[in-house]
């Protein structure tokens, strides 16, 4: 049985002989059965040394491959790439820079052997050491997703998971443009089992996920799992719409009463009502380009990656 480790590296010159000593450990558990390894590093567009690491690393053990990108494509298009890449009957994915602990491997190994489970995920069950306000929002943002979507994203989930082929080609089928892996995992349904976990600190260099990114990530998350915010704005609008009918219906019964207000007396509110409904119609139209720039990517059909190089070819 072979199991494939999938490793997206970006700028992880550092972080990268750590890890693959600790995998190497893991490796050596299972050295006299059945089970062997292949380690596959998705270089995306590293800006370092990360490059020459691999290569080094693929020089001297044979069960490391890798593949490298033209430029940088983001993890979720390494993520893929390695899945790809993949052969193993097992199939896991993992972080660079060891906050996915290669110590759990073997704890995750035994629940798909005995056919308990065909995902075992990992999840966070704090989040000590990360600043409090990017905890915050990842909590609500992980509220906000599951109360619009149909499937359920777990709290603390990471992208570290280990998995049967038939889920790896299910995830394969999906070639969306724009990827959203953690909504796919879950969308692809199979039994899940979950492995908690304490948050883990980087073990070297620097996070690449500033908060801006992460907004970024949450909004593709959103907009790629749910039509729920074209819902609001529709819903929203209608609100509206029945109060202004309201407001209008009031001012038409004091016209006939003869309690008609100054002309000018209601000049700030009218403006007021006109900037809040003016914000709102911008705002709908701004949901409305979201899911209608996503279409324009997505009918392009541009590759998810672009390949530099790799060394693929020599073990088939």
């Amino acid at each position: 049985m072979l199991i494939s480790l999938i490793v997206p590296c970006y700028n992880e010159e550092a972080a990268l002989p750590h890890l693959y000593k600790a995998i190497c450990e893991v490796r050596d558990g299972y050295k006299d059965t059945d089970k062997k390894f292949e380690f596959i590093f998705v270089n995306d567009g590293s800006r370092d040394k990360t490059a020459d690491v691999i290569r080094e690393l693929a020089s001297s053990d044979e069960d490391v491959r890798y593949v490298f990108f033209s430029r940088n494509f983001g993890k979720e298009a390494a993520m893929y790439a390695g899945m790809e890449a993949a052969k193993g009957d097992y199939i896991a994915i993992m972080d660079a820079d060891m906050q996915d602990p290669p110590s759990l491997i073997p704890d995750m190994i035994k629940p798909l052997d005995s056919d308990e489970c065909d995902i075992v995920a990992a999840r966070r069950v704090t989040r000590k050491g990360e600043p409090k306000i990017r905890s915050f929002f990842a909590r609500m943002f992980y509220k906000l997703i599951n109360k619009m979507c149909d499937v359920e994203i777990a709290d603390g989930a990471r992208d570290f998971r280990l998995m049967r082929r038939p889920v790896v080609d299910a995830i394969l089928s999906m070639g969306e443009r724009q990827r959203f892996s953690k909504g796919i995992f879950a969308w692809v349904g199979f039994r899940t089992k979950w492995v908690e976990h304490e948050n883990v600190e980087r073990v070297a260099g620097e996070t690449k996920w500033s908060f801006w990114k992460l907004l970024k990530y949450a909004v593709d998350g959103i907009v790629a799992f749910t039509i729920a915010p074209l819902r609001v704005a529709t819903y929203t609008g209608m609100a509206l719409a029945l109060g202004a009918f309201g407001y209008m219906l009031y001012y038409f019964i004091r016209a006939i009463i003869g309690k008609i207000w100054s002309t000018n007396a209601g000049y700030p509110s009218l403006l007021c009502f006109i900037l809040f409904i003016g914000g709102l119609v911008l705002m709908a139209l701004g949901l409305i380009g979201e899911y209608i720039g996503r279409i324009y990517v997505e009918t392009k059909a541009r590759p998810i990656y672009i390949k530099s190089e790799d060394n693929l070819k020599q073990d088939t």
